[in-house]
């Protein structure tokens, strides 16, 4: 007989996953601050860049 067709089988919960959260959450939110942060000062850099660009001589003006 299978555990599957057994009536007397029962599944017990595991609860593991569910005391693992408390370690995983302040895990993934130092991470996401950490690429949100990243992104951001990536975006930033571009614009000043972008800036820079449109306000030095070009190469025909020197």
């Amino acid at each position: 007989m299978s555990p599957a067709s057994d009536p007397n089988v029962v599944y017990l919960a595991d609860h593991s996953v569910l005391l693992a959260i408390p370690a995983f959450v302040p895990a993934f939110l130092v991470v996401g601050l950490i690429v949100y942060l990243a992104v951001r000062d990536r975006k930033a850099e571009a614009a000043e860049n972008a800036g820079d660009e449109s306000s030095a001589p070009k190469e025909e003006d020197v």
